[in-house]
């Protein structure tokens, strides 16, 4: 039965595109993170983008097909927000380290997973545009 991340599909490949899209994605993020107050951008744009930035930084070194990365990205942020429902961030109390307290997040809602579909979703579209 073949997997998301078949091995026959897996090679490590550094794409230089997909990197600087990557870094400059992680410049907006970090320029809403410091410099925006709206919460919509903050919040809701925020989540859209880090998907597409998770997803530029694993396509940047490794060659796979785009909705295999697009699933294990979505995967990833789902479960992250569904550990906040849990309170993961109380119990491993990491008020201490600002960056896990950002990573793991602290509020569960379902509209994040709402943002991170969208962020997905619009990739993909970007993929099958740029592939034509």
């Amino acid at each position: 039965m073949k997997g998301i991340l078949n091995n026959n599909q897996l090679r490590l490949q550094f794409n230089k595109t997909y990197f600087f899209c990557f870094i400059g994605l992680f410049l907006i993020e970090t320029a809403i993170a410091l410099f925006i107050t709206n919460r919509f951008i903050r919040s809701t744009f925020g989540d859209v983008l880090v998907v597409m930035l998770l997803y530029c930084f694993i396509i940047s070194f490794i060659n796979i097909k785009p909705i295999s990365i697009a699933i294990v990205v979505l995967m990833f942020s789902f479960t992250i927000e569904f550990l906040q429902l849990f309170k993961l961030t109380e119990i491993l109390n990491p008020y201490h380290n600002p960056i896990i307290k950002v990573i793991l997040g602290s509020t569960f809602q379902v509209s994040d997973l709402f943002a991170y579909s969208f962020g997905i979703l619009t990739i993909l579209i970007l993929e099958y545009k740029i592939q034509k």
